[in-house]
């Protein structure tokens, strides 16, 4: 009997965890959930003004429209030049940033709106900014959900940013074959910081930029360009520098391998004689 009570007593003053756990899974699904139900409303809020302004804006931002309007634009450049730059920055962050189309038009736009200089730093800013806004998008509102569905792509990426370190990125904008949106989505889903992915897209995409900004420059008149379309600025010269862009991050490689080799300090003599005797030991 004693035993018996024993037994009783000490089952009975055992407190049962079962529904304290199922509390704690019923409340951080309810917390997923609501994470999830903020990313989607964020997303279908970024979605409407995407479709909003590009629905209302087609027109307006088409070559055939510009070029009806060449002679208004040249006047309200000359009149009102901050305003005029202000609207085509925040006009291309937009069009960048949620991967509408129509950059590489705008980028000979305004090539030849600004002339090179001026329009070099729109549309390095405007570009950069734009990357940045769909990095942003992809880190905060897809990266669990892809990193669930591509966690093996995911931890290759994340593997050679590791081992590259900035100059993969660096690689990867400097290389006119791989679409910039894609570069954008595929960073954020990795660990970079935002101020490097900053700075090294705004350094990596400057040479694509100087040379479609240029291309623009040389346009006569928007009506020419409508006319022919963007094909017409092709040539030799210019296919020639996105050749030289695709093989400027071996040469720069190479380059740092082969500084990185030269500037390493040769080995002393202990250093040699520790390393022999350390060879001799393992034999």
């Amino acid at each position: 009997m004693p035993k018996d009570l024993n037994r009783t007593g000490s089952s009975e003053s055992t407190p049962s965890t079962e529904p304290i756990l199922g509390s704690q899974d019923s409340e951080n699904r309810t917390t997923g959930l609501r994470g999830w139900a903020k990313r989607l409303a964020v997303l279908v809020l970024f979605l409407a003004i995407a479709t909003t302004g590009y629905w209302f804006l087609r027109d307006w931002l088409s070559l055939d429209y510009l070029a009806t309007q060449e002679s208004l634009l040249r006047e309200y450049g000359q009149s009102h030049p901050i305003w005029a730059a202000v609207v085509v920055l925040a006009v291309y962050v937009a069009v960048t940033g949620f991967s509408l189309p129509g950059a590489v038009a705008m980028t000979l736009v305004c090539g030849w709106y600004f002339g090179f200089w001026k329009a070099m730093l729109i549309v390095s800013f405007g570009s950069t900014g734009g990357a940045t806004l769909a990095f942003l998008m992809t880190r905060y509102l897809f990266q669990d959900w892809v990193q669930k569905k591509f966690e093996r792509r995911i931890a290759a990426i994340n593997e050679a940013f590791e081992r590259e370190g900035a100059f993969y990125l660096f690689t990867l904008r400097l290389i006119p074959a791989v679409p910039f949106f894609v570069i954008n989505a595929v960073m954020g889903l990795t660990k970079i910081r935002v101020a490097t992915f900053w700075w090294v897209s705004q350094v990596g995409m400057l040479p694509g930029t100087a040379a479609y900004v240029y291309a623009g420059s040389t346009v006569p008149s928007l009506k020419q360009l409508a006319e022919g379309g963007v094909g017409q600025i092709v040539s030799w010269q210019l296919l020639l520098a996105f050749a030289i862009l695709g093989l400027l991050p071996l040469g720069i490689k190479r380059v740092l391998t082969v500084f990185t080799k030269t500037s390493s300090p040769p080995p002393t003599p202990a250093s040699q004689s520790s390393e022999t005797n350390s060879a001799e030991s393992s034999s």
